[in-house]
């Protein structure tokens, strides 16, 4: 009766910026909606922004969940807050205890730390929010026992979940998210009665039930049943942190990241290495400009991995690896011939995965993110709830002395990063790219997109993007000139052609004389909306 399509999209198709007073672009359509309708009624871009957020956890649980992390970054009108929401490790995860390891797990208990969804969402709700925090639920809640259509990219990603989480070792996980043995497809009806009823009981409680309540104790009945270290006292004593975020200057504008233990300041590294370059006087998408732009970028990273932990853990404080001097070093390393390899430096001491951005009227801007880390993330769901267990434990590492070693009560190097720019001391620009590493690399390509070639928020979200992967390792998406990519190649880049969902989703608020233009990833299934 109903036709079958395809769910193919052989045509590039062209996507137009959105203009507005109040605005929420994110992933998923009815998300994005969710939080406008929260606007509608009087709320401001904070309560539009944990709305979506929540909203999310039940229409792209491919991504993020009850159990994810978050972080955020908040003009209120007059300055920036930065919110850490990122969990530490359980107590009971000592370095004797990961001494059966080679390497960090990827999937299972021991990969869990506590989640900061929830608490990001009362901690935002309660400094800045104007509705009820159960008004901010209701979208969820009505998705979530109703069901939804699943758009045809989360369809996509949902589709691999089988083939990574196998039911003998995952089999709560089957039986919430792969019902009937498979994934849904494009355009079939999900439901989440019981993470329903989890919802229900965090807007009730605010939050409380998830760190110290009914959903806590699940939690830790399951894990003590399963294998798990999680205790009781690990989500009561879970806090989120309020940050002042880091800056750098580039070209008249100013990019905010917060501070570690996020990768926002490999984004600040980059293009504070890429300032002596003068990009601006090379030709868009040409091999010198990508060329400058993929080396700084190994420069971020190689100082990234050395130096980012937890706050309470770090050798060297964030400042330090931004310092004039210190930039001006590492910018003298590269060649402007070769591609080459580079080691973390020594400065001194002295000193994904969902995206969302929400803004209104009164100029109240929101640059939020949150995460499972990997997919669905640990594999471990908690039976009746519907509550995913994020895996951002694998970002720990196992070498001694590192600043990143996993240990207890510690948060690991993070890579879900939200981003904002200023602009004479005035909002202008709350962004995010979403996709793992791929989220600094994402930020430093649509600053320089933006603010050295000038292209609109849509055509810089829209242009075809480069990833660094490793060592001399760099992949390409379609869409620059074959002569280009020969002329890395000749540089020493080994150039490889990667598939559009690796190379990470953004959405975008800018705001203007009157009013905002914003744009969303023609890489996902979101949208912007406004009135």
């Amino acid at each position: 009766m109903y036709p079958k399509f395809r769910w193919n999209f052989p045509y590039q198709s062209k996507r137009m910026p959105v203009l507005g007073e109040n605005m929420v672009s994110t992933s998923h359509p009815l998300a994005a909606q969710a939080g406008l309708k929260m606007l509608l009624l009087g709320g401001n871009a904070v309560d539009a922004a944990v709305c979506t957020a929540i909203t999310l956890t039940v229409v792209e649980p491919v991504n993020n969940g009850l159990g994810s992390d978050a972080f955020a970054i908040v003009w209120d009108g007059k300055k920036l807050h930065g919110l850490n929401a990122s969990g530490k490790s359980p107590s009971h995860w000592t370095e004797e205890y990961f001494s059966q390891y080679k390497k960090m797990p990827f999937l299972g208990w021991d990969t869990v730390t506590i989640p900061g969804a929830v608490s990001a969402w009362v901690e935002l709700w309660k400094k800045f929010g104007k509705l009820e925090f159960e008004q901010l639920f209701e979208p969820a809640l009505n998705y979530a026992r109703k069901g939804f259509l699943v758009p045809p990219i989360i369809a996509d990603i949902w589709k691999n979940a089988s083939r990574v989480y196998k039911k003998k070792r995952f089999p709560e996980f089957h039986r919430v998210f792969l019902p009937n043995g498979k994934s849904p497809k494009a355009s079939e009806l999900f439901k989440s009665p019981e993470q329903a009823k989890s919802l229900q009981k965090i807007a009730q409680t605010k939050g409380a039930s998830f760190y110290n309540g009914e959903l806590a104790e699940k939690i830790v009945e399951y894990a003590k049943e399963t294998g798990g270290n999680i205790l009781i006292k690990d989500l009561k004593n879970h806090k989120v942190l309020w940050q002042d975020p880091l800056h750098i200057n580039y070209n008249g504008i100013r990019l905010h990241e917060l501070p570690p233990n996020g990768q926002g300041l490999t984004a600040l590294i980059t293009l504070g290495i890429l300032r002596e370059f003068g990009l601006e006087n090379y030709k868009k998408n040409s091999h010198e400009s990508l060329h400058f732009q993929i080396e700084a970028m190994k420069l971020g990273f190689a100082d990234a991995h050395r130096y980012i932990s937890d706050p309470e853990s770090l050798e060297i404080p964030p400042s330090g690896l931004l310092k004039e001097d210190y930039l001006k070093e590492r910018a003298n390393l590269i060649d402007l011939e070769t591609a080459k390899s580079f080691r973390p430096g020594h400065p001194s001491d002295k000193s994904d995965t969902v995206y969302l951005t929400a803004a209104d009227k009164n100029g109240m801007m929101v640059s939020y993110i949150q995460s499972n880390y990997f997919g669905f993330g640990s594999g471990i769901v908690i039976p009746n709830t519907g509550i995913s267990l994020q895996n951002r434990g694998n970002c720990f590492t196992l070498e001694k002395g590192h600043p990143n070693q996993v240990g207890p009560n510690k948060r690991p190097y993070h890579t879900i990063i939200p981003a904002f720019v200023t602009k004479d001391g005035k909002p202008l620009v709350s962004f995010g790219v979403m996709g793992g590493a791929m989220q600094p690399q994402g930020h430093v390509q649509m600053i320089i997109r933006m603010f050295d070639y000038k292209e609109n928020p849509q055509a810089a979200i829209d242009a075809p993007r480069w990833r660094y992967m490793s060592g001399m390792n760099i992949s390409m998406e379609n869409g620059f000139a074959k002569q280009t990519l020969e002329k890395l190649n000749k540089k020493g880049h080994h150039i490889s052609k990667g598939h559009y969902l690796s190379f990470g989703g953004a959405q975008i608020i800018c705001k203007l004389q009157n009013g905002y233009i914003a744009a969303s990833e023609t890489r996902k299934d979101g949208q912007v909306v406004a009135f």
